[in-house]
């Protein structure tokens, strides 16, 4: 409860935080869950969906 208690305290900036970190606690248990090739491909498409983000985003910055 106290840990509840300073969260609150310390303003919405812990608190995303800690949400951050429940919620890759979530997803760290659903792929233990899943067989090691489909958490690998599922790690690929989400590594290359972050790779073209980036690209656009570099692309889109040096175009302004």
């Amino acid at each position: 409860m106290a840990f509840v208690f300073a969260v609150v305290q310390r303003g919405p900036a812990v608190l995303v935080l800690v949400a951050a970190l429940l919620l890759l606690g979530i997803a760290l248990g659903a792929v233990a869950q899943l067989p090691v090739p489909v958490s690998l491909a599922a790690g690929a498409v989400i590594g290359c969906w972050l790779l073209i983000f980036a690209a656009r985003e570099r692309h889109a910055r040096r175009t302004r």
